[in-house]
């Protein structure tokens, strides 16, 4: 009885080594059937590429609407305003009188100036005439040499002074054309800054004028600005009385040169179209200048480069990653120290970057062959190599079947 139960035991031994052979062939086979596919599938978790888009944010600048021909009229000597002929609002046209002056010593120097030219004048005729006689008596031998030389010199010296005194006449006379005011254009007036028989000091505003031709604005802004526009550019102008309005299309004419004091606003002029915005009315001037914000990724997804130097290397994944990533300099280069995995079509690449800065849980970086919206891997970066075939994590999770 014990033979036939120790033969089957026997049998059931051999059935299950043969199994169990059978099973590590069938799993060796596998195993390098799937080494000779290809390299093994690694898991990982990636994020999208942020910013590279070019933003433009409108600034405005406040700025007052006034004529482009306008002029501050002012008396080149003191006196008292004895008459004033425009009242405020006026419209003159060139050559007009606005204004007289009054200054007691104006007509005593021109008449002094005149009459000392007519004394200088007869003193000039009567040694000119001296000068011929003793030429004539000279021919005679009567006058000697040296008296026709000092008659010849005294009436050179008086026809020098006879030109000064010319000249100091006309000087009084332009002074005392200089008590009245006329208008240099055509215009309005559009402030009295003096009242009649009030005392003016020589450069002091008396009045102001203005064309109707042409209509400006002039504008302050920081120096960077300047470099976003030009002349000629066309910048929208609203009215801040209305701003339901339609802005209106100046055209930029005049630009700033960059000074040397730290945060002074340049001035910027602004020409704007006829018939469009009144003297006196507060615009706003807007600027538009076009930006690119930088590429960002997550702070894990930077890596060290092999060939790294000691002093640029950078791990993200050290305790202290967030203090120590190497920011770019001028020399930067496609050679950087720092690399991210780029995965597209299943495949992580790896492409160097030049890390700008760092933002909170993000960096901002620099990188040629990164856009926006780009995947890159920031965990399962282990055993991950330059060529690997990826699968998110995530994705991974849920296809793989729930065994029972």
């Amino acid at each position: 009885m014990v033979r036939p139960y120790l033969r089957m035991a026997l049998l059931v031994v051999a059935a299950l080594t043969t199994v169990a052979c059978s099973k590590s062939t069938e799993d060796s086979g596998a195993a390098a059937s799937a080494t000779a596919a290809g390299p093994a599938v690694v898991y990982v978790r990636t994020a999208a590429v942020e910013g590279g888009d070019a933003r433009a944010v409108s600034l405005r600048f406040a700025g007052i609407v006034r004529a482009s021909q306008r002029a501050t009229l002012t008396f080149q000597l003191s006196g008292t305003l004895t008459e004033r002929k425009v009242e405020l609002g006026q419209t003159v046209k060139a050559g007009d009188v606005l204004a007289r002056i009054y200054s007691p010593a104006l007509e005593p120097a021109r008449d002094s100036a005149s009459a000392r030219l007519d004394e200088l004048t007869t003193n000039y005729q009567q040694s000119q005439r001296e000068w011929q006689r003793a030429s004539s008596l000279r021919e005679r031998g009567v006058v000697s040499e040296q008296a026709l030389e000092q008659i010849a010199a005294r009436r050179d010296g008086l026809k020098a002074s006879v030109a000064t005194a010319r000249a100091l006449l006309a000087e009084a006379s332009k002074m005392l054309e200089e008590n009245t005011l006329k208008a240099p254009f055509s215009g309005r007036v559009e402030a009295l800054l003096v009242e009649q028989d009030e005392f003016v000091a020589a450069g002091q505003p008396v009045m102001r004028i203005s064309s109707p031709q042409g209509r400006e604005v002039e504008v302050r802004v920081p120096v960077y600005l300047l470099d976003h526009v030009s002349l000629g550019a066309s910048l929208p102008v609203w009215s801040v009385q209305d701003r339901s309005q339609a802005p209106v299309q100046g055209s930029v004419v005049e630009i700033a040169q960059a000074g040397a004091i730290r945060g002074e606003l340049q001035p910027l002029l602004v020409n704007l179209p006829a018939n469009s915005l009144n003297a006196g009315v507060p615009v706003e001037v807007g600027i538009t200048p076009q930006t690119i914000a930088a590429l960002t990724v997550p702070l894990l997804a930077v890596i060290r480069d092999v060939n790294a130097t000691a002093s640029s290397a950078f791990n993200p994944l050290s305790s202290s990653s967030s203090n120590s990533i190497p920011l770019a300099s001028p020399s930067s280069s496609a050679s950087s120290s720092t690399s991210v995995f780029l995965v597209r079509d299943g495949v992580a690449r790896r492409t160097p970057v030049t890390v700008l800065r760092i933002l909170g849980e993000r960096v901002a970086i620099s990188a040629e062959g990164l856009v926006a919206g780009d995947q890159v891997v920031y965990a399962g970066m282990t055993k991950l190599a330059d060529g690997d075939t990826v699968i998110e994590a995530a994705h991974a999770v849920r296809t793989q079947p729930v065994e029972g």
